[in-house]
């Protein structure tokens, strides 16, 4: 086996029955909802199990759920798991990977993206912001349109998402949003599309919930992690506890350099992606950006007991 990298999903990855049957099966994956429950407050786990999905999808409740099934899927595996040369989170899952890599601790973390949840929330009024995603389309297109578009509305759009090759997702005022797609399918775009978000996250518009969490961080205990973080807002290698805070603090604006961020894995010889956690979105965004660069890599979602068989 060659390197390998831990990965950590974000927001969008949640679903009703999320860690249930690894919970039933793993003593340890049980302990980790216990912990969350009491860390918070509230029964997240009753949430996690039996929903109503609208109360889940609220950021407030989805952040500390998709945490809280990372962090029950690294524990229940243990030493199961091979050991990472590096990891890295989609956003949220940023902070999964600081608590798996022992950064970060769990219940300061749940607590945090909770508030995290909050605070992006209430950054911009429902309405106000929206988010778009791009495929096929090149990254200087994009940001041409974006630019187009801010200067025909007088309103903030940006490339919030780099997830892979032809696949941009943008942020910014609804207005500037709408405009930017105009520009884009005008440049020859056939596939473009709003998403189904609460707020324009990783643009300008969320630096009142920067401002907000920048405190809340700053009065946590980081520690050197395990491996380096392969870290959103630089997509560089970072294990310096206080250059672990900065990140999250920056990315809470900045956009998600997860292209950027597979690219540095693949350029450190990484060979083995295990995705930790709800959802298999990273791991078949691993297996299409290793593909585009001829490269054999294998790439596992790992997040219910049937899961684990892969590791065999």
């Amino acid at each position: 086996m060659g390197k390998v990298a831990w990965l950590f999903p974000g927001q969008g990855s949640q679903a009703v029955g999320m860690g249930m049957a690894l919970a039933a099966a793993e003593p340890a994956a049980q302990a980790v909802l216990q912990e969350a429950d009491a860390a918070l407050g509230f029964a997240l786990s009753a949430l996690m199990a039996e929903g109503p999905e609208e109360t889940l999808k609220l950021t407030e409740h989805t952040q500390p759920a998709i945490l809280t099934h990372s962090i029950m899927v690294v524990r229940a595996l243990g030493d199961r798991l091979p050991r990472p040369n590096f990891a890295a989170g989609h956003s949220l899952g940023e902070y999964s990977a600081l608590v798996a890599l022992g950064a970060l601790d769990f219940q300061d973390a749940v607590r945090t993206v909770r508030e995290r949840g909050r605070a992006m929330q209430v950054a911009v009024p429902v309405g106000v912001g929206a988010m778009a995603a791009i495929l096929s389309m090149s990254q200087a297109d994009v940001e041409a349109s974006c630019a187009e578009a801010q200067a025909a509305t007088g309103k903030i759009v940006v490339p919030a998402n780099f997830n892979g090759p032809g696949q941009i997702v943008i942020a910014g005022h609804a207005e500037a949003v709408d405009a930017a797609l105009e520009a884009v399918k005008a440049r020859g775009c056939r596939k473009a599309m709003k998403l189904p978000v609460s707020a324009p996250f990783h643009s300008p518009l969320m630096e009142p919930a920067q401002a907000h969490m920048e405190p809340v961080l700053r009065g946590l205990s980081f520690r050197a992690p395990l491996c380096p973080l392969v870290n959103n807002v630089d997509a560089a290698a970072v294990a310096d506890p206080e250059a672990l805070r900065d990140g999250l603090v920056r990315q809470i604006p900045g956009a998600v350099r997860w292209q950027a961020t597979l690219d540095l894995l693949l350029d450190q010889g990484v060979t083995t992606f295990l995705e930790l956690g709800p959802g298999k979105v990273l791991a078949g965004l691993v297996k299409r950006q290793a593909k585009e660069r001829g490269l054999e890599v294998t790439a596992l979602s790992l997040g219910a007991p049937e899961d684990l068989l892969q590791l065999a």
